[in-house]
């Protein structure tokens, strides 16, 4: 990791976590330069819903290219994007009966709240955005001052302006409705609280901790917009595309959004892709308003349309991944009840899923000994105390029973380690 730490800013992150210089990868395993393979537990940060290196992604990107298929297009009509928007409307949009424009932004789900955030004030004619305790929508100017994170916010070097934080759902405690909360804030015009263009929200805040919204509470937050004119934005970056064993992760709930945010697995491959779905009333922009060089990744469009068409024409791959979700929720409430001592609680919705330890010491150190072990898994949560569990949507079940081995084993080895030193320091007392 030397040659890393010489040239590489210290803004670097994941490399951190992960000390290793990985070289191949395939489904839901990375091998590293020196051969040792490990369990994929985190999935490019939610980008890899599909895996690694998904064989035919492959053949239909090689193909592409040898083809000489446009890779860089601008916002260009090509036909690459044609089929992406084809299969789009007709696979995900028509059967769900939703009714959407689609603008296509730059490459990063920044971008994307970016976009959002512009075109709800624009629409709305009111500066104000309402975002929520432990969200997390970016690090570009206006997405960071949607985020709750701290850390996060302390890079951007200037007062975040206009946006107001709410209490998510169970901030505020379990026996707290901050839905009366909000309300009231809203209703008062003598609150403070500017009548906002819109609420931004994640129907399960990854970042944030792996906190889980009812479909109860999106529907009253959803009420609170209709009742004073307020736009609902759902950032589906991260919880989109399958991750809570629908495309959608608010399918269901009773909700419609009139702003939905897609990325990271949306380009099916690890490619980079971003859009927003907006309500057709909302669509007020002017040609280039917002533009980008790179908001037509064509090679992301092949590899998104093939991921819609083969996993997404029928709900085989969501009754695949409700099963498999159950199988993952049933050995973590069992990893609970064996740990109570050690792990606070363990929640998540499908293929998102998070364990809470006690201390957040221990949660890092059990992380670190996972990737001795052979397993990438990252933390998350406002003091890293979450250990959060996304493997690739493809993970079959003996590898994901494996994964899960890891951490107990990572527990176990901590938390012996703990009580052994715990142990030492008695007997150097007593002596």
């Amino acid at each position: 990791m030397q040659f890393f730490n010489h040239l590489e800013s210290n803004v670097r992150g994941y490399i951190r976590s992960f000390p290793a210089v990985f070289k191949t990868a395939t489904g839901s395993i990375l091998i590293d330069e020196k051969g040792n393979q490990f369990i994929d537990f985190f999935s490019g940060a939610g980008t890899l819903n599909y895996g690694h290196n998904h064989p035919v992604f492959k053949k239909k990107l090689i193909e592409y290219l040898e083809e000489n298929g446009i890779v860089h297009g601008l916002d260009m009509a090509t036909s690459a994007k044609k089929e992406f928007m084809a299969a789009f409307e007709s696979v995900i949009l028509k059967p769900r009966k939703m009714n959407y424009k689609i603008q296509f932004t730059g490459p990063t789900g920044t971008n994307a709240v970016e976009a959002a955030l512009k075109i709800a004030r624009l629409a709305k004619q009111r500066a104000n955005i309402i975002s929520f305790t432990g969200g997390f929508h970016g690090v570009t100017m206006g997405s960071v001052a949607a985020t709750g994170n701290a850390l996060y916010r302390s890079g951007a070097g200037v007062p975040l302006d206009n946006t107001t934080f709410m209490p998510y759902e169970k901030y505020l405690g379990p026996n707290h409705d901050s839905l009366d909360y909000i309300q009231k804030f809203i209703a008062n015009s003598s609150s403070g609280i500017d009548r906002p263009a819109a609420f931004i929200v994640e129907t399960v805040q990854g970042e944030g901790g792996v906190n889980v919204a009812s479909p109860q509470w999106l529907k009253g937050l959803q009420a609170i917009c209709r009742e004073f004119n307020i736009l609902l934005i759902v950032d589906d970056i991260q919880t989109g595309c399958g991750r809570t064993s629908h495309f959608f992760s608010f399918e269901g709930m009773g909700i419609e959004p009139d702003l939905i945010l897609l990325s990271k697995s949306l380009g099916g491959y690890g490619l980079p892709m971003s859009l927003v779905l907006l309500k057709p009333e909302l669509d007020q922009w002017e040609p280039g308003q917002h533009n980008g060089t790179f908001r037509g990744n064509n090679l992301a469009f092949v590899a998104a349309t093939e991921a819609i068409h083969t996993f997404w024409s029928d709900d085989r791959f969501s009754q695949e991944l409700t099963a498999k979700s159950h199988s993952l929720q049933s050995d973590l409430l069992a990893l609970k009840l064996r740990y109570p001592k050690v792990i606070q609680d363990v929640r998540g919705r499908g293929m998102i899923q998070g364990i809470q330890m006690r201390d957040p010491d221990k949660a890092k150190a059990i992380a670190e000994r996972a990737f001795q072990l052979g397993l990438l898994i990252e933390r998350c949560g406002s003091q890293d105390e979450v250990l959060k569990i996304i493997p690739p949507l493809i993970i079959d079940k003996e590898l994901m029973k494996e994964g899960m081995q890891i951490i107990e084993q990572s527990i176990q080895d901590v938390f012996d380690r703990c009580e052994g030193h715990a142990e030492e320091e008695r007997k150097e007392y007593a002596s």
